[in-house]
């Protein structure tokens, strides 16, 4: 981790951690915002030393890990102003109406065109090819993707010098489990970045080693657990981006209806991980407290020898937990909104966040929710 200080800064939460871990939710184009968050942390000197990712946010993880420190954000802005239209950048003059039509027409050409370095809608489309063809098992086609992603991703940077870990998460279409490619434990390519990303019906599965993989967050929206279960003892400070909001206001309308559901089907999976660790961590101290009025003459009960070990992790977290907000322009179909104008927006709103966060560091106050985890809530 990168302990640079500017201006005589204090110091950030969690600064005395052994680790820094991001970790990036799906999202599809508000996936910008994840990027925004990248530069501020960049510009204040913290460094990951694990990034994790599931869907967008397994690309943006790649464009973290597969560049040197210096190009990092070079290569996600190259990304993002790859894959966003080149619409006019709105400005706040103009009334919101304006802005959520335009949104929907990018939204709407995104669907019927494409993303450029993205995918492209299939030609003949998937009912006119035989069942079982790689043509007929989604609407798009995202081979410019893996192009994109080989252009702009060093792999043997990820995979030879391994100066920081990478994990992206992704779902088995046939045995329907959660599966993380990690560099620590396989060697990494365009492939697998691709199938934690690959969201049916709209992308096809990702064929590695002779399984079909399919998006991550089908199964989970956020790598939290994947971290913990992988690193049970970790010292770290983890730093998670969240693209979608679990808590809103009330619709107005059918569009709002219809985002907010997709705002609480995706933000939900990431309050479960969060609340989940809460009770473990509180039931393996009450293990630990139990275990200790355990008689001598039982301990070495099979049993006991056992459970033991759960009451003796050493696990010191800090999770500083950042998380997209809602704009008034926003519309249901925010995550293939893929305007210049909402990028920028996007892209903007996370840098923000983490220079007001950097701003008030004194002022922060954590939530110890359990002894040894303490949780920033930085977005409010």
């Amino acid at each position: 981790m990168d302990t640079r200080k500017k201006d005589k800064q204090p110091a950030p939460p969690g600064a005395e951690h052994e680790h820094t871990v991001l970790l990036l939710q799906g999202g599809g184009a508000l996936g910008a915002y994840q990027a925004g968050v990248y530069e501020g942390m960049h510009d204040h000197g913290l460094a990951p030393d694990w990034v994790t990712g599931v869907s967008i946010g397994a690309i943006n993880s790649a464009l973290i890990a597969g560049n040197p420190p210096d190009k990092r954000v070079e290569r996600l802005r190259e990304f993002w102003d790859r894959v966003s239209s080149g619409m006019p950048i709105v400005g706040p003059e103009q009334i919101e109406p304006v802005r959520i039509a335009l949104n929907r027409l990018s939204a709407a050409t995104a669907a019927a065109f494409g993303v450029p370095g993205f995918f492209v809608p299939r030609v003949p489309p998937a009912f006119l090819a035989p069942d079982g063809m790689p043509g007929a098992l989604s609407v798009y086609d995202t081979s410019p993707l893996h192009a994109t992603l080989e252009e702009l991703v060093d792999f043997d940077l990820i995979n030879e010098n391994q100066h920081i870990r990478l994990s992206v998460g992704a779902v088995d279409v046939q045995t329907g489990k959660s599966v993380y490619f990690d560099n620590q434990h396989c060697r990494l390519g365009a492939k697998h970045v691709m199938a934690s990303g690959s969201l049916p019906p709209g992308f096809p599965p990702i064929e590695i080693d002779g399984s079909h993989y399919w998006d991550g967050g089908i199964v989970s929206n956020s790598p939290l657990w994947y971290v913990l279960d992988d690193s049970p003892h970790i010292n770290a400070l983890i730093v998670q981006v969240d693209l979608f909001r679990a808590y809103g206001e009330l619709p107005v309308n059918l569009d709002q209806v219809q985002e907010r559901a997709k705002d609480i089907q995706f933000s939900s999976k990431m309050l479960f991980n969060t609340e989940r660790v809460q009770q473990l961590e509180e039931l393996r101290h009450a293990l630990g407290r139990l275990l200790k009025k355990v008689p001598g003459a039982l301990q070495d009960d099979p049993d006991y020898k056992a459970v033991a070990p759960l009451a003796q992790l050493k696990r010191r977290i800090t999770i500083a937990h950042l998380v997209n907000r809602r704009f008034p322009t926003s519309i249901n179909a925010k995550d293939y909104e893929f305007s210049r104008a909402t990028v920028r927006q996007l892209w903007q709103a996370g840098l923000d966040d983490v220079r007001r966060t950097y701003a008030r560091l004194e002022r922060l106050k954590a939530s110890e929710v359990v002894k040894g985890v303490r949780v920033f809530e930085l977005s409010d």
